[in-house]
């Protein structure tokens, strides 16, 4: 188990990690991923005490989570940080002709990943992903590939923990169909999330 007593864990990213959080409170989860994590690892395991705080925020892109990084991240003196941002940046060339170059999103990835790593944090990484539920959305692969492909390749740099989650929901959409798992194709079902969560837990080698 790489989680040790008493640390403290936060989910960054984008609605994906968000889920309805309460940003009045504090400690609030929402209703995803990080709360399904949260309540496995605790029953399992409550003589850790481990921490977890979520600072997802719906819409984000990765330039969006540099902009608030220092008070969202850094400031949160996290021992680790577990990141799930992409999607965004690859959406928002095909609803609203808004492109993120490659490169942008490449040196804005590497900045979050240095600033954690220059305060002694470590680092998850999630990938994007989708699953194409409606027409025409197999095309956003021409453009969410290649910047999974800088993710692959900065998490190697910076020997992060990496969940390929894209190919894990691909897998799981052989099983059953893809809106089981993501009914817009972005956004988890509660099955989507319990299989993120589940996921999560094996790659932080955690036994429940």
């Amino acid at each position: 188990m790489f989680l040790k007593e008493g640390q403290r864990v936060l989910f960054q990213g984008d609605s994906v990690t968000d889920t309805d959080r309460d940003r009045e409170d504090f400690f609030s989860l929402g209703d995803g991923y990080p709360a399904i994590i949260s309540g496995l690892l605790g029953s399992a395991h409550p003589e850790l005490r481990i921490e977890f705080l979520n600072r997802g925020v719906g819409g984000d892109r990765v330039r969006d989570l540099r902009r608030r990084w220092e008070v969202d991240c850094l400031d949160l003196s996290p021992d680790w940080v577990s990141i799930l941002v992409g999607i965004n940046d690859c959406w928002r060339l095909y609803d609203s002709n808004d492109k993120t170059e490659p490169e942008n999103f490449e040196s804005d990835y590497r900045y979050l990943l240095k600033s954690v790593r220059s305060k002694g944090a470590s680092v998850i990484i999630m990938e994007p992903f989708f699953l194409p539920v409606f027409s025409g959305m197999e095309r956003w692969t021409e453009d969410l590939g290649p910047k999974i492909q800088i993710i692959r390749r900065v998490a190697r740099e910076f020997k992060a923990i990496y969940l390929p989650l894209d190919g894990i929901f691909a897998a799981a959409a052989a099983r059953r169909e893809p809106e089981f798992w993501a009914e817009d194709g972005v956004h988890p079902t509660p099955e989507g999330h319990a299989l993120i969560a589940r996921y999560w837990l094996q790659a932080m080698n955690i036994t429940l």
